[in-house]
């Protein structure tokens, strides 16, 4: 169970901010963005690849790259929310699923990636999450958690090198980013 639920939390947001960045939980669209940078940074060219976008929102990570005019061959997005989901298919074209991450059959892709989609879940959550998400790419899982002493409290914090141990449990090869910004780290996991 999600240390709160997340089906009730997204839709106040999206009832309170709408398709924003506030919407999906991030104090504004710079710091949103600046997450994003970080992923991309880690992924690289994906003009040739498939992605799953794991927690998609809004579909704002497709737009994102769109803007930077490195699409992937084929994008698929998956969000437990649905005026999320159908609001990433107006906003994107492309393949949204409504989908629990943790408990639904999810498609294989050459990479998937995950901004924020974590924050809610318990430590078990997050591990069959990232064991999940993983195991269905061939290149690899890049997504990002924030930093800090785990406590009570809405939001899920990490520790760089407890998602070291844990990901490298699972036969991947860890790669840290940090430094882009206050409380956040982005993790590479290549097989």
């Amino acid at each position: 169970m999600a240390r709160i639920n997340q089906k009730d939390f997204f839709q106040d947001n999206y009832d309170t901010f709408g398709t924003t960045a506030c919407g999906v939980a991030w104090d504004s669209e710079h710091s949103q963005k600046r997450r994003f940078s970080a992923i991309v940074s880690c992924l690289g060219d994906v003009r040739n690849d498939t992605l799953v976008d794991a927690g998609c929102g809004f579909g704002d990570f497709y737009l994102y790259l769109k803007e930077r005019n490195n699409l992937p061959k084929t994008y698929t997005g998956l969000d437990l929310c649905e005026p999320m989901v159908k609001e990433a298919q107006v906003r994107t074209g492309c393949k949204i699923v409504q989908c629990d991450i943790l408990r639904q059959p999810i498609p294989a892709a050459d990479w998937y990636v995950a901004c924020g989609s974590m924050n809610l879940l318990t430590r078990l959550e997050t591990q069959v999450f990232i064991q999940r998400c993983f195991e269905k790419s061939r290149k690899g899982f890049v997504f990002n958690l924030l930093e800090g002493k785990e406590h009570e409290g809405t939001f899920s914090y990490w520790k760089t090198h407890e998602m070291t141990k844990l990901c490298q449990a699972l036969g991947a090869k860890v790669q840290i980013k940090e430094d882009y910004m206050d409380g956040d780290f982005t993790v590479v996991l290549r097989g």
